[in-house]
Protein backbone atom coordinates (compact mmCIF):
# COMPACT_ATOMS: atom_id res chain seq x y z
CA UNK A 1 0.00 0.00 0.00
CA UNK A 2 2.75 2.34 1.06
CA UNK A 3 4.59 1.45 -2.83
CA UNK A 4 1.10 2.77 -4.27
CA UNK A 5 1.01 5.88 -2.54
CA UNK A 6 4.62 6.62 -3.24
CA UNK A 7 3.79 6.27 -7.13
CA UNK A 8 0.88 8.48 -6.93
CA UNK A 9 2.56 10.86 -5.38
CA UNK A 10 5.49 10.87 -7.81
CA UNK A 11 2.33 10.57 -10.85
CA UNK A 12 1.38 13.67 -9.12
CA UNK A 13 3.81 15.63 -9.16
CA UNK A 14 5.04 14.29 -13.01
CA UNK A 15 1.99 15.74 -13.82
CA UNK A 16 2.06 19.27 -11.89
CA UNK A 17 5.48 19.92 -13.28
CA UNK A 18 4.35 18.96 -16.82
CA UNK A 19 1.27 20.47 -17.11
CA UNK A 20 2.57 23.88 -15.80
CA UNK A 21 6.03 23.74 -17.48
CA UNK A 22 7.73 23.62 -13.69
CA UNK A 23 11.19 22.41 -13.48
CA UNK A 24 11.03 21.12 -10.27
CA UNK A 25 7.90 21.13 -7.30
CA UNK A 26 8.61 21.85 -4.01
CA UNK A 27 6.16 20.31 -1.26
CA UNK A 28 5.95 19.15 2.22
CA UNK A 29 4.02 16.22 1.84
CA UNK A 30 6.09 14.85 -0.55
CA UNK A 31 3.96 15.38 -3.69
CA UNK A 32 6.89 17.36 -5.35
CA UNK A 33 10.46 16.19 -6.07
CA UNK A 34 11.57 18.38 -3.11
CA UNK A 35 10.52 18.94 0.42
CA UNK A 36 12.67 21.94 1.13
CA UNK A 37 12.77 24.87 -0.69
CA UNK A 38 16.94 25.13 -0.38
CA UNK A 39 17.35 21.75 -1.78
CA UNK A 40 15.33 22.98 -5.19
CA UNK A 41 17.60 25.91 -5.25
CA UNK A 42 20.48 23.26 -5.25
CA UNK A 43 19.56 21.36 -7.56
CA UNK A 44 19.60 24.26 -9.91
CA UNK A 45 22.77 24.13 -12.12
CA UNK A 46 25.34 26.84 -11.54
CA UNK A 47 24.82 29.52 -14.37
CA UNK A 48 22.26 27.69 -16.35
CA UNK A 49 21.21 30.25 -19.26
CA UNK A 50 17.27 29.51 -19.21
CA UNK A 51 14.56 30.37 -16.97
CA UNK A 52 14.35 27.64 -14.16
CA UNK A 53 11.00 27.69 -12.51
CA UNK A 54 10.30 26.38 -9.17
CA UNK A 55 6.92 25.97 -7.82
CA UNK A 56 6.40 25.86 -4.24
CA UNK A 57 2.98 24.58 -2.48
CA UNK A 58 1.22 25.79 0.23
CA UNK A 59 2.62 25.71 3.75
CA UNK A 60 5.36 26.91 5.80
CA UNK A 61 8.40 26.64 4.70
CA UNK A 62 10.65 27.32 7.96
CA UNK A 63 14.54 28.02 6.26
CA UNK A 64 17.26 30.28 5.88
CA UNK A 65 17.57 30.30 1.78
CA UNK A 66 20.34 31.26 0.34
CA UNK A 67 20.44 31.70 -3.44
CA UNK A 68 23.85 32.14 -4.44
CA UNK A 69 25.26 33.90 -7.29
CA UNK A 70 25.64 31.21 -9.55
CA UNK A 71 22.45 30.39 -9.36
CA UNK A 72 20.71 33.01 -11.97
CA UNK A 73 17.18 33.29 -14.00
CA UNK A 74 15.54 31.26 -11.08
CA UNK A 75 11.08 32.25 -10.70
CA UNK A 76 9.48 31.08 -7.52
CA UNK A 77 5.27 30.61 -8.02
CA UNK A 78 3.98 29.84 -4.89
CA UNK A 79 0.53 27.93 -5.16
CA UNK A 80 -1.15 30.93 -2.84
CA UNK A 81 0.20 34.13 -1.55
CA UNK A 82 -1.00 33.95 1.66
CA UNK A 83 -0.65 30.53 2.32
CA UNK A 84 2.93 29.31 0.98
CA UNK A 85 5.47 31.22 3.58
CA UNK A 86 9.43 30.94 3.50
CA UNK A 87 9.86 32.13 6.97
CA UNK A 88 13.07 32.59 8.95
CA UNK A 89 13.13 33.87 12.53
CA UNK A 90 17.12 35.48 13.20
CA UNK A 91 17.25 39.02 14.06
CA UNK A 92 20.02 41.89 15.07
CA UNK A 93 21.34 40.62 18.17
CA UNK A 94 20.37 37.13 18.05
CA UNK A 95 23.64 35.04 18.14
CA UNK A 96 25.95 33.22 16.12
CA UNK A 97 27.37 29.71 17.29
CA UNK A 98 30.64 32.48 18.70
CA UNK A 99 28.51 34.54 20.48
CA UNK A 100 28.80 37.13 18.72
CA UNK A 101 25.56 39.41 17.45
CA UNK A 102 24.02 38.26 13.81
CA UNK A 103 24.10 41.94 12.62
CA UNK A 104 21.04 43.26 10.22
CA UNK A 105 22.39 41.28 7.10
CA UNK A 106 22.85 38.26 9.34
CA UNK A 107 19.48 38.33 10.01
CA UNK A 108 17.31 37.50 6.82
CA UNK A 109 15.59 35.04 5.93
CA UNK A 110 16.60 34.44 2.39
CA UNK A 111 19.67 36.30 0.43
CA UNK A 112 19.52 36.76 -3.25
CA UNK A 113 22.79 37.02 -4.44
CA UNK A 114 21.51 35.66 -8.29
CA UNK A 115 20.39 37.71 -10.87
CA UNK A 116 17.65 38.04 -13.01
CA UNK A 117 15.47 36.56 -9.92
CA UNK A 118 11.76 36.60 -9.96
CA UNK A 119 8.96 35.41 -7.72
CA UNK A 120 5.07 35.73 -7.50
CA UNK A 121 2.39 34.65 -5.29
CA UNK A 122 4.58 34.08 -1.68
CA UNK A 123 5.28 35.52 1.69
CA UNK A 124 8.54 36.27 3.10
CA UNK A 125 8.52 36.60 6.27
CA UNK A 126 10.49 37.12 9.54
CA UNK A 127 8.97 35.45 12.37
CA UNK A 128 11.14 37.19 15.07
CA UNK A 129 8.91 39.44 16.30
CA UNK A 130 9.49 43.30 17.63
CA UNK A 131 12.85 42.52 18.41
CA UNK A 132 14.94 45.63 16.56
CA UNK A 133 16.43 45.10 12.73
CA UNK A 134 15.12 41.58 11.55
CA UNK A 135 14.93 41.11 7.53
CA UNK A 136 12.68 38.97 5.51
CA UNK A 137 14.32 39.56 2.09
CA UNK A 138 18.03 40.84 1.66
CA UNK A 139 18.40 41.21 -2.47
CA UNK A 140 22.04 41.61 -3.90
CA UNK A 141 21.56 40.43 -7.72
CA UNK A 142 20.40 42.83 -10.38
CA UNK A 143 16.99 42.75 -12.20
CA UNK A 144 15.04 41.15 -9.29
CA UNK A 145 11.28 40.88 -9.31
CA UNK A 146 8.43 40.33 -7.09
CA UNK A 147 4.52 40.27 -7.95
CA UNK A 148 1.96 39.86 -6.03
CA UNK A 149 4.02 38.55 -2.91
CA UNK A 150 3.74 39.86 1.09
CA UNK A 151 7.02 40.77 3.13
CA UNK A 152 6.31 40.76 6.75
CA UNK A 153 8.28 41.42 9.94
CA UNK A 154 9.28 45.11 12.13
CA UNK A 155 12.07 46.99 11.77
CA UNK A 156 14.13 46.27 8.34
CA UNK A 157 12.01 44.37 6.78
CA UNK A 158 13.32 44.82 2.78
CA UNK A 159 16.68 45.10 2.36
CA UNK A 160 17.41 46.15 -1.27
CA UNK A 161 20.76 45.63 -0.42
CA UNK A 162 22.45 45.60 -3.79
CA UNK A 163 24.80 48.64 -4.63
CA UNK A 164 23.70 49.09 -8.60
CA UNK A 165 21.00 46.65 -8.20
CA UNK A 166 17.61 47.28 -10.17
CA UNK A 167 14.79 46.06 -8.03
CA UNK A 168 10.68 46.02 -9.25
CA UNK A 169 8.06 45.27 -7.11
CA UNK A 170 4.60 44.95 -8.37
CA UNK A 171 0.72 44.52 -6.76
CA UNK A 172 2.98 43.49 -3.21
CA UNK A 173 2.09 43.92 0.75
CA UNK A 174 5.24 45.26 2.19
CA UNK A 175 4.60 45.74 6.09
CA UNK A 176 6.75 46.74 9.15
CA UNK A 177 7.66 49.46 11.88
CA UNK A 178 10.89 51.30 11.44
CA UNK A 179 13.12 52.10 8.32
CA UNK A 180 11.34 48.51 6.74
CA UNK A 181 12.29 49.69 3.38
CA UNK A 182 15.74 50.36 2.74
CA UNK A 183 18.83 50.08 1.28
CA UNK A 184 21.04 51.56 -1.85
CA UNK A 185 19.34 49.74 -4.64
CA UNK A 186 17.39 51.93 -7.32
CA UNK A 187 13.87 50.06 -6.40
CA UNK A 188 10.67 50.43 -8.53
CA UNK A 189 7.17 49.59 -6.55
CA UNK A 190 4.23 49.73 -8.39
CA UNK A 191 1.02 49.57 -7.19
CA UNK A 192 2.07 48.33 -3.64
CA UNK A 193 0.19 48.49 -0.46
CA UNK A 194 3.02 49.77 2.22
CA UNK A 195 1.45 48.63 5.87
CA UNK A 196 2.66 50.89 8.93
CA UNK A 197 2.31 49.09 11.84
CA UNK A 198 1.96 50.75 15.18
CA UNK A 199 5.17 51.48 17.47
CA UNK A 200 6.98 52.58 13.84
CA UNK A 201 7.86 55.78 12.98
CA UNK A 202 9.45 55.61 9.33
CA UNK A 203 8.94 53.88 6.01
CA UNK A 204 11.79 54.16 3.81
CA UNK A 205 15.73 54.42 4.47
CA UNK A 206 17.51 54.76 1.21
CA UNK A 207 20.89 54.83 1.12
CA UNK A 208 21.72 55.91 -2.68
CA UNK A 209 25.25 56.25 -3.45
CA UNK A 210 25.74 59.65 -4.72
CA UNK A 211 26.77 57.94 -7.88
CA UNK A 212 23.23 56.64 -8.58
CA UNK A 213 20.35 59.02 -10.13
CA UNK A 214 17.65 57.06 -8.72
CA UNK A 215 16.65 55.20 -5.49
CA UNK A 216 13.11 54.50 -4.80
CA UNK A 217 9.97 55.21 -6.97
CA UNK A 218 6.93 54.14 -5.34
CA UNK A 219 4.16 54.50 -8.18
CA UNK A 220 0.41 54.54 -7.45
CA UNK A 221 1.01 52.79 -4.10
CA UNK A 222 -1.12 52.81 -0.83
CA UNK A 223 0.28 53.53 2.13
CA UNK A 224 -2.11 51.94 4.49
CA UNK A 225 -1.85 50.77 8.56
CA UNK A 226 -2.49 51.08 12.18
CA UNK A 227 -0.24 53.18 13.62
CA UNK A 228 -1.38 56.53 14.92
CA UNK A 229 -2.01 59.94 13.59
CA UNK A 230 1.04 61.68 12.55
CA UNK A 231 3.70 59.22 13.65
CA UNK A 232 5.53 58.09 10.54
CA UNK A 233 7.60 60.02 8.01
CA UNK A 234 7.91 58.91 4.72
CA UNK A 235 11.78 58.39 4.57
CA UNK A 236 15.08 59.36 6.41
CA UNK A 237 18.15 58.95 4.70
CA UNK A 238 20.36 55.89 5.87
CA UNK A 239 23.16 57.70 3.69
CA UNK A 240 23.70 61.29 2.78
CA UNK A 241 22.76 60.81 -0.90
CA UNK A 242 19.46 58.68 -0.26
CA UNK A 243 16.75 59.45 -3.23
CA UNK A 244 13.02 58.53 -2.76
CA UNK A 245 10.35 59.63 -4.60
CA UNK A 246 6.50 58.94 -3.84
CA UNK A 247 4.13 59.48 -7.53
CA UNK A 248 0.45 59.36 -6.70
CA UNK A 249 0.30 57.66 -3.64
CA UNK A 250 -2.54 57.35 -1.33
CA UNK A 251 -0.72 58.51 2.09
CA UNK A 252 -2.86 57.28 5.30
CA UNK A 253 -3.34 60.34 8.05
CA UNK A 254 -0.51 58.48 10.05
CA UNK A 255 2.15 60.71 7.92
CA UNK A 256 3.67 63.46 9.26
CA UNK A 257 2.67 66.95 8.09
CA UNK A 258 6.42 67.29 7.66
CA UNK A 259 7.03 64.03 5.93
CA UNK A 260 10.52 63.96 5.45
CA UNK A 261 13.39 63.92 8.67
CA UNK A 262 16.78 64.30 7.69
CA UNK A 263 18.06 61.28 10.61
CA UNK A 264 19.64 64.62 12.81
CA UNK A 265 21.83 65.96 10.18
CA UNK A 266 21.83 69.22 8.76
CA UNK A 267 23.65 68.10 5.71
CA UNK A 268 21.26 65.57 4.74
CA UNK A 269 18.79 68.29 4.04
CA UNK A 270 21.29 69.37 1.06
CA UNK A 271 22.49 66.16 -0.51
CA UNK A 272 19.11 64.11 0.19
CA UNK A 273 16.26 64.14 -3.09
CA UNK A 274 13.00 63.82 -1.50
CA UNK A 275 9.61 64.41 -3.42
CA UNK A 276 6.30 64.04 -3.99
CA UNK A 277 4.20 64.73 -7.21
CA UNK A 278 0.34 64.22 -6.58
CA UNK A 279 -0.43 62.42 -3.23
CA UNK A 280 -3.60 62.04 -1.86
CA UNK A 281 -5.25 61.05 1.11
CA UNK A 282 -5.12 62.34 4.90
CA UNK A 283 -1.38 62.21 5.08
CA UNK A 284 -1.08 64.56 1.50
CA UNK A 285 0.27 68.26 2.87
CA UNK A 286 2.49 69.40 -0.14
CA UNK A 287 2.24 72.80 1.42
CA UNK A 288 3.28 72.00 4.64
CA UNK A 289 6.44 69.70 3.84
CA UNK A 290 9.97 70.54 5.06
CA UNK A 291 11.24 73.07 2.69
CA UNK A 292 14.32 70.66 1.73
CA UNK A 293 11.83 68.30 0.22
CA UNK A 294 10.68 68.64 -3.56
CA UNK A 295 6.72 68.51 -4.95
CA UNK A 296 7.52 67.72 -8.56
CA UNK A 297 5.71 69.68 -11.43
CA UNK A 298 4.07 67.31 -14.05
CA UNK A 299 7.27 67.66 -16.39
CA UNK A 300 9.99 66.75 -13.55
CA UNK A 301 7.34 63.81 -13.17
CA UNK A 302 7.40 62.63 -16.29
CA UNK A 303 10.97 62.04 -15.91
CA UNK A 304 10.24 58.90 -13.80
CA UNK A 305 9.50 56.41 -16.46
CA UNK A 306 10.24 52.59 -16.03
CA UNK A 307 13.28 52.56 -18.51
CA UNK A 308 14.70 55.29 -17.02
CA UNK A 309 14.68 54.51 -13.30
CA UNK A 310 15.63 51.57 -13.94
CA UNK A 311 18.28 52.03 -16.95
CA UNK A 312 16.51 50.55 -19.68
CA UNK A 313 15.51 47.44 -18.35
CA UNK A 314 11.73 46.87 -18.57
CA UNK A 315 10.71 44.28 -15.74
CA UNK A 316 7.06 43.62 -17.22
CA UNK A 317 8.19 41.52 -20.12
CA UNK A 318 9.53 38.13 -19.11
Amino acid sequence: MKHLILLFCLFNALLTQRAFGYDFVVAQDGSGQFRTVQAAIDAVPDFRKKVTTIFIKKGTYKEKLVLAGTKNLVHFIGEDARATILTYDDYNQKKNRFGEDKGTSGSASIYVFGTDFSAENLTFQNSSGPVGQAVAVWVAGDKARFKNCRFLGFQDTLYTYGYGSRQYYQDCYIEGTTDFIFGSSTAWFERCEIFCKKGGSFVTAASTPDTTRYGYVLNHCRLTGNAPANSYALGRPWRSYAKTVYLHCELGNFIKLEGWDPWGKEENKRTAYYAEYQSTGPGAAPKQRVPWAHVLTEQEARQYTLATVLRGWDPTQD
